[in-house]
């Protein structure tokens, strides 16, 4: 009898009965992109030895399965002692990367099945594979003296006004929030957050500005250029300021003149630009080497691209109505230095901001690989709705409003051309709910029925 006879094949355990590359590649994969698991050589379906299974065959197979996997999985060997001898076991670790067979497939761990999954599905798995676990790792090399103790101490001040005062030894406060391991090691997050140079070790964290003379990522000339390049480099604090400092430097800056009062009209709302920044810099995937967040800045828009597609469920037609933190460590420490302003808020508003300066509402794209959000720098000249509207309204109705800031007026029919695949009945009590907020205001009846601004 062996310890594994009673055991059954599950979500972290699988029984090959022969030293297979195929069948061990499969389940590298499979284990590697769900949670982990456990291999084991020698045995059948029901978990009854087979064969032994020589350290040789297994290590050969293994090398070979290995060599099938893009990204190679790593699989740790267990020996697992049984009446019979000692059977071989291959631990197999979740992974923060994704994987795949040489042939394409991408797998996971389904009860005691590897079921490979359709594209939709690796599209999902993508954005879904949290990088939680990334964020509390350690980082290779680091130590604690790779902390700016400046801006620790700059952190702890603004803890401290926000009411969350220090009961602990600093140390301790930093292993609480998940800047250190329990052994003391700098993580991910602390090294953003606080690091002295964290682009040494992490180079994908840092960020690039580009300011182009016109609408097309073209020079003056209309060859390849830009007309300013600045690389944004330090501790994720930094990283936000110094984006936005940037911006603030190229965005053109007009007035207007009523009576003896003069008014500075910005080129886009500055909350709107800041929240764009700071949601790149806190929900980009920084397992994501190669690429840092881009904010491009053309004459007619903005775009803040950030690597790494919508965590989680988030959609783009829920990104007002749900909220996900992919690097949650790094949300909250931005939220204690004052960043973020109320947590879940920041799309509501921004869409606010864009409304009341008369610009139309921020435009987002989510390729699965990045996230880009727009903003336009044109200003309508219709009348912008009142203020504090968008706290209880949904995106349909924010492209509504828009729309009735450019056009006059909407119908049903146009309002369903805007949001296509969605009810008519959802639209109506869209529409609806924006004339009991005195927001629109309700002319014709059945067929001839249009809304224009009240």
């Amino acid at each position: 009898m062996h310890p594994l006879k009673d055991k059954k094949q599950g979500p972290q355990l699988a029984f090959l009965p022969f030293a297979d590359v195929e069948p061990l590649a499969e389940c590298l994969v499979a284990f590697a992109n769900s949670s982990g698991g456990l291999v084991v050589f020698g045995l059948d379906s029901t978990g009854l030895l087979v064969d032994q299974v020589l350290p040789e065959d297994a290590e050969s197979v293994l090398h070979q399965a290995i060599s099938m996997c893009q990204p190679p999985v790593i699989g740790h060997w267990q020996d697992i002692p049984t009446a019979q001898g000692d059977l071989i076991g291959i631990r197999v670790n979740r992974s923060d990367d994704l994987h795949t067979l040489e042939d394409g497939r991408v797998l996971v761990r389904s009860g005691k099945q590897n079921r490979p999954l359709s594209g939709a599905e690796i599209t999902e798995l993508a954005a879904t594979h949290t990088a939680g676990d990334y964020e509390e790792a350690s980082v290779p090399g680091a130590t604690v003296e790779d902390f700016d103790e400046a801006i620790i101490d700059e952190y702890l001040r603004k803890r401290e006004e926000r009411g969350a005062g220090q009961t602990v030894s600093r140390m301790e406060l930093l292993f609480e929030i998940g800047a250190v391991t329990a052994d003391g090691l700098p993580t991910v997050a602390g090294i953003l957050l606080f690091g002295k140079n964290p682009q040494a070790y992490l180079p994908q964290s840092g960020a690039l500005f580009v300011r182009f003379p016109n609408t097309e990522p073209r020079n003056e000339q209309g060859g390849a250029g830009y007309g300013r390049r600045d690389d944004i480099r330090g501790p994720l604090p930094r990283v936000v300021e110094k984006l936005w400092n940037t911006v603030w430097d190229e965005m053109r800056v007009g007035a207007v003149v009523k009576g003896l009062e003069r008014t500075e009209l910005q080129e886009y709302p500055s909350f709107a630009v800041r929240e764009a920044i700071i949601n790149a810099v806190c929900h980009r995937d920084y397992r994501t080497k190669g690429r840092r967040i881009e904010v491009r800045m053309y004459t007619d828009r903005l775009e803040v691209i950030s690597p790494g597609g919508l965590p989680g469920y988030m959609t783009l037609e829920n990104l007002i109505e749900e909220h996900y933190s992919r690097n949650p460590r790094i949300v909250s420490g931005l939220f204690q230095w004052g960043y973020i302003e109320e947590l879940g808020l920041g799309i509501d508003l921004m869409y606010e901001e864009m409304a009341q300066a008369g610009h139309a509402p921020p435009k987002f794209k989510d390729t699965g690989y990045s996230f880009t959000v727009t903003l336009s720098n044109k200003q309508t000249n219709a009348k912008p709705p009142p203020a504090k509207w968008t706290n209880s309204m949904n995106e349909r109705q924010a492209r509504a409003l828009a729309h009735v800031r450019e056009n006059g007026s909407i119908t049903n029919r146009e309002y369903q051309t805007l949001c296509d695949g969605v009810s008519a009945e959802t639209l109506r009590r869209d529409l609806s709910d924006l004339v009991t907020k005195g927001l629109l205001l309700k002319i014709g009846s059945k067929k001839g029925t249009y809304y224009i601004l009240k």
